[in-house]
């Protein structure tokens, strides 16, 4: 696996908190921290959202970003999710990371400190040299739209 040197601060409020790791050696991302209050836990009730705190802020190398990302046993058993997934970390930003989760479920969901509520990927980024051109090329799908593909996969030769 390929590895790029991230620099990390931790704020006082997450002083005492692991830094973000992989759960499992084939993981793609690392896991980050609630850096809420032990004393005073984040309550969400249904369809409320708020920004979670991680107690940590990165510097991300020229030409990389972190994208943000919602846990699947979070999502699949509470319904809880990160509102602007994936969400964006820029390469020059240097603030506190903060992950905006919701809750889409039908129960309120206690947010405690230490809870890993998100997954971050670092990846490189590429920037755009735009060639205006008034024809594009042709392509099957063409300009077909959402839903132009259909949901059904041929299984077997048939439709």
């Amino acid at each position: 696996m390929a590895e790029v040197t991230v620099e990390i601060r931790r704020l006082p409020h997450g002083a005492d908190l692991p830094l973000p790791e992989r759960a499992t050696a084939g993981a793609a991302a690392v896991d980050l921290i609630a850096a809420v209050a032990a004393d005073v836990p984040l309550v969400l009730c249904p369809m409320a959202r708020a920004v979670v705190p991680t107690g940590i802020a990165i510097a991300l190398p020229v030409d990389h970003e972190a994208q943000i990302r919602p846990r699947s046993g979070l999502a699949a058993k509470h319904g809880i999710t990160v509102l602007n997934a994936p969400g964006t970390i820029d390469a020059d930003y240097r603030g506190e990371l903060g992950v905006i989760l919701v809750n889409l479920g039908d129960e309120p969901f206690t947010v405690e400190r230490g809870m890993r509520i998100a997954q971050m990927v670092v990846t490189p980024t590429v920037g755009i040299l735009w060639k205006e051109n008034g024809v594009l090329s042709e392509t099957p799908r063409g300009v077909g739209g959402f839903g132009s593909t259909g949901v059904a996969r041929a299984i077997g030769g048939r439709e």
